[in-house]
């Protein structure tokens, strides 16, 4: 058994370890009767520099719920050393680890949602004038069934281009710039490694592992400095093929990158291009969020093998069509809502949400979904999850009122009165 106190007085205890690392052991406790875990330091990383670090970090408060942060800085008298107090990441939350290993099967949906939240925690964390400094694999984890994040090992936050503690981050994540340690880390760096780790979500693979890396015998110290510092090129750059996956050897880059829209490779390979030498030109975390609201608005599933596409507009243009990556048959383009500028297909699973009506980016609470008709099974609406009564004007220029609970029928040339905004459904 340990014993703790918060440095306001409250005790805790713990008896379950619930893991173990090189800077201390986390364990499972309790305070102000609910469950929390506890970290506590090993005494060689029991530093003032750190504790420091955990008091301001407990001051500023979370930025987001994405973030298992600290919350109250314990001490252990018994040990001579000290922790913190964080929310207990809960249950449905895996390693994305897991999912490089491919142990776990998320859908496109629960991926992009968890990139959407990964820009819009840091994002927020950011705009605080801090800085992560070691985004990378190890410290994410994420709901498969939806994509919801928490983002771990929060003690290693710190102020924006400040040295602390020397951490620099995980090299194969790390801003060229940190690797050639021209700079220390910053919200800059940051939004490369967090361009990287999205990267190997979505494709699989690292943006700037191909032929170069292939060809390395033994990727030793100067050799990785070489791939990620002093020589990196992205894997896909149009001007010079001479990093370009290797089939056999990149196989997941290869298959996944012709599968996202146009707008969503174009921010890639800004991140990778002139990202990699400009830290000024990298993405930011905004344009992240917007494009990735614009792919979960685009998942069309294959009416031939219900496989999750994405609907590309520039391949409609371009080809008059667009194949599924599954079965290889034409898609049928199903029925979409067009709101100002978002193009939002009506699938099963799609949901109207607050930032669609001109809210805030980050507002995802759900004011409308496509439903079943209870009574006329195969038929669909837009029904109202909202407390207010739309309007909907049919094509024929009549107009009726839409109550909260009631659907909006989806049929071509409906137009519908969201109070804030007004919605087409095309079809």
């Amino acid at each position: 058994m340990r014993n703790w106190t918060t440095v306001d007085g409250r005790p805790l205890q713990g008896d379950t370890l619930l893991g173990s690392g090189g800077q201390g052991d986390v364990w499972l406790s309790e305070l102000d009767g609910r469950k929390v875990a506890v970290k506590v330091y090993h005494l060689h990383t029991a530093t003032k520099a750190q504790r420091e670090v955990i008091e301001r970090l407990v001051t500023k408060g979370s930025p987001a719920h994405y973030f298992l942060w600290p919350i109250a800085l314990i001490d252990d008298v018994a040990e001579r050393t000290f922790g913190y107090v964080m929310e207990l990441r809960e249950p449905r939350f895996r390693p994305l680890e897991d999912f490089m290993a491919r142990r776990i099967e998320p859908s496109f949906r629960a991926l992009l949602t968890a990139s959407w939240q990964l820009a819009d925690g840091f994002l927020s964390l950011h705009s605080r004038g801090l800085c992560y400094r070691d985004i990378s694999f190890a410290n994410v984890f994420f709901d498969p069934r939806n994509g919801d994040v928490r983002i771990c090992d929060n003690d290693n936050v710190d102020v924006s281009g400040t040295e602390s503690g020397g951490i620099l981050g995980t090299q194969r994540f790390m801003a060229p710039e940190v690797v050639r340690r021209e700079a220390v880390p910053s919200d800059q760096t940051d939004r490369y490694s967090l361009a990287v780790l999205i990267f190997f979500m979505l494709m699989g693979g690292h943006p700037l592992d191909g032929e170069r890396e292939a060809n390395i015998r033994c990727l030793d110290v100067p050799a990785l400095e070489r791939l990620y510092g002093t020589a990196p090129l992205y894997i896909f750059d149009p001007t010079d093929g001479s990093n370009k996956p290797v089939p056999g050897v990149h196989d997941n880059p290869i298959a996944f990158h012709p599968l996202y829209p146009e707008f969503l490779k174009a921010l890639f390979l800004r991140s990778f291009t002139e990202g990699l030498h400009y830290p000024t030109k990298r993405v930011r975390e905004s344009e992240w969020r917007k494009a990735f609201a614009r792919a979960i608005d685009s998942l069309l599933p294959c009416a031939s093998c219900a496989s999750e596409n994405l609907y590309d507009v520039d391949v409609l243009r371009s080809r008059g069509a667009q194949q599924c990556w599954s079965c290889g048959r034409q898609l049928v383009l199903p029925p979409r809502l067009r709101i100002g500028d978002s193009i939002i297909v009506l699938g099963r699973d799609t949901k109207i949400f607050e930032h669609h009506l001109g809210g805030a980016q980050d507002a995802f609470s759900p004011v409308g979904e496509v439903a079943e008709n209870p009574v006329k099974p195969g038929q669909f609406g837009i029904k109202n999850l909202t407390a207010s009564a739309w309007t909907l004007t049919r094509p024929d220029g009549s107009i009726v009122d839409v109550p909260p609970g009631k659907s909006v029928p989806i049929v071509s040339g409906n137009k519908v009165n969201f109070g804030q905004s007004t919605g087409e459904v095309r079809a």
